[in-house]
């Protein structure tokens, strides 16, 4: 049983100290979590890394339990932790006392030939199409959180749901199907 599982198991007992133990074991792994989802994301978010883990890391020490079992599914559930961190960044961002709507004005306004930067998905968009998905396949809502929120590789995902890496591999091009289709509608 390695550190995380010993952690996980003696904060479920209640165990004082455990906690902060866990989090100061995991910190460095969430930041990493954090900077690979958050790398080329939507500048206008004003999210970075260090807010992001921090934002988590209070939403879990406000936790009445934190999961059982070992690391793999203590990061699974902080990947979903980060994903409403972020969806609910974005819903306050773009609430309408902010000003929702309006188009920033940068260098390259009003010309021509000028197309828009990419921009990485709408993540209100995506949150409901993730509710939708998880209606009919909730595996596969699991399995894109892991993997698009988390940054879990398939095998670690398969370890997690303790299901075959070809059954995560369907699921997960399952999944992108719905959501690219939902997305594009």
């Amino acid at each position: 049983m390695g550190d995380i599982t010993q952690l996980l198991e003696l904060s479920r007992c209640g165990e004082s100290g455990a906690r902060n133990e866990l989090f100061a074991l995991v910190y460095g792994e969430l930041r990493r979590l954090a900077y690979r989802k958050l790398a080329g994301g939507d500048g206008d978010m004003q999210l970075d890394a260090p807010s992001l883990v921090n934002e988590a890391y209070l939403r879990l020490m406000n936790q009445p339990a934190l999961p059982g079992g070992n690391r793999r599914m203590f990061f699974a559930y902080a990947s979903g932790v980060m994903r409403s961190v972020i969806i609910d960044t974005v819903r306050e961002r773009q609430a309408q006392k902010r000003g929702s709507g309006e188009q920033p004005l940068t260098l390259t306004s009003g010309l021509r030939d000028h197309e828009p930067a990419f921009r990485g998905p709408d993540l209100q968009a995506l949150d409901a199409a993730l509710d939708d998905l998880e209606k009919s396949d909730s595996r596969a809502r699991q399995i894109v959180e892991m993997r698009y929120f988390g940054g879990l590789s398939i095998e670690e995902i398969a370890e997690v749901l303790e299901i075959s890496t070809a059954t995560v591999k369907r699921s997960w091009q399952k999944a992108r199907a719905f959501l690219f289709d939902s997305l594009q509608g």
